[in-house]
């Protein structure tokens, strides 16, 4: 749970401001709005990454949970200098998985993202949406509870983001709940049970999906369904 949390950079000016935010389990949460409205902060709060100014961050009701059964996935990850199957079982490390769990458990991985038959191929020669399997993969190797998604999409072409999103729909079909930013109208109507848009670091509207593209509650809302800018 996000309660009333406000960052501020030097200067003063705030990032997020009194933003409040539950996620619930069920299908995954789409995050829009304009660039720069605090999305890919809100993600970093949440995954403790970025400790807020002021407000709380809690989890169970628990402050300070260390992320274990929380992933995060960014808009460009960084690859390391190894196999795939090798950037998995690093993440698989990192979550405290026994090494003999390792060899099957980067298989069942690699099968989930569509990526069987490439665990010896170097990680750095893979293609782009290729690669962002792959992070999503080495995410998913914490078997989190709650997986954050920074634009996962955002720099692939139709087919890779196709293959993502129904990697998505199989993630949030296992129990796990996404919580994605997008840039992308589309995508989160196909997505999203849920809807929280933000503007200038607040946030505007906190919705069901269906409801918030039928019948947006806010003029902000009705307009950046329309295509128009939020100044």
């Amino acid at each position: 749970m996000i309660s009333d949390v406000r960052v501020v950079v030097p200067g003063g000016r705030a990032i997020l401001d009194g933003v409040s935010l539950t996620f619930t389990s069920g299908a995954p949460t789409a995050l829009i709005g304009p660039n720069g409205s605090g999305k890919t902060t809100l993600l970093r709060v949440a995954m403790g990454l970025l400790p807020p100014t002021d407000g709380r961050v809690t989890w169970g009701g628990h402050d300070a949970m260390p992320p274990t059964r929380r992933a995060i996935l960014f808009q460009r990850p960084v690859m390391l200098r190894r196999s795939a199957a090798g950037n998995i079982a690093y993440a698989l490390g990192a979550a405290h998985v026994p090494r003999s769990q390792h060899a099957a458990r980067i298989d069942e991985l690699l099968v989930l993202v569509g990526l069987d038959g490439f665990a010896d191929r170097p990680a750095r020669r893979l293609s782009g949406g290729e690669q962002q399997r792959l992070a999503l993969a080495r995410a998913l190797a914490r078997d989190p509870d709650l997986l954050f998604l920074d634009e996962p999409t955002a720099s692939l072409d139709p087919a890779a983001t196709k293959t993502i999103e129904d990697i998505v729909r199989n993630v949030a079909a296992r129990g796990v709940k996404v919580v994605m930013s997008t840039h992308d109208l589309g995508q989160a109507r196909r997505l999203a049970g849920d809807v929280v848009l933000m503007h200038r670091g607040r946030i505007i509207e906190d919705s069901p999906a269906e409801p918030f593209f039928a019948t947006p509650a806010t003029e902000e809302a009705r307009k950046f369904i329309a295509g128009e800018l939020l100044v």
